[in-house]
């Protein structure tokens, strides 16, 4: 009985901070401004059309494409520039922390997926510390709640590993 105590105060530890991390999540895009620059992540099929929607809405908006993965057309009447170099969210985190620095930006909007908010926000954040960086969450809609489960599982456990500093892997 003594051994089940600690593990079951562990697990519970563990649902209730996987419950506080989603309910701290964005659910809806924040206010974008006329001239703001938006950084979208890659690695969902979601995200770049999502970004390109916001684009539409915000056409004096410069959207930055960040990550591996930025294939396909886009339009090219906009302000668009693709990022292919990182390969991780920490990875992408520096170059938007690059890109930031050499533009003099003090305001990002963020868009990616809504379980990988906050772990990207997260590592944008502590990159730039002085920048706002406004969350632009793109909903995972039409996936099996099994799937989107598995996915906040995975994302909460690798925004605990980043909490103790380990940024890649």
């Amino acid at each position: 009985m003594k051994l089940l105590t600690p593990s079951l105060l562990i697990i519970s530890c563990f649902v209730i901070g996987g419950m506080i991390f989603k309910s701290l999540t964005p659910r809806n895009c924040e206010n974008i401004l006329l001239n703001d620059t938006i950084f979208v992540l890659t690695g969902d099929m979601r995200r770049i059309p999502f970004a390109m929607r916001q684009l539409h809405k915000h056409p004096n908006a410069d959207l930055y494409i960040i990550g591996a993965g930025a294939t396909g057309s886009f339009d090219k009447t906009r302000r668009v520039t693709i990022e292919t170099d990182s390969k991780s969210t920490y990875q992408n985190a520096l170059a938007i922390k690059e890109i930031a620095q050499h533009s003099g930006l003090k305001r990002i909007v963020l868009i990616t997926t809504e379980d990988h908010m906050n772990r990207a926000k997260y590592l944008i954040e502590h990159e730039l510390p002085y920048a706002e960086v406004v969350a632009c969450p793109v909903p995972l809609t039409d996936m099996p709640v099994t799937k989107r489960l598995e996915r906040w599982v995975i994302e909460y456990i690798k925004y605990i590993v980043t909490l103790f500093g380990i940024k890649e892997g």
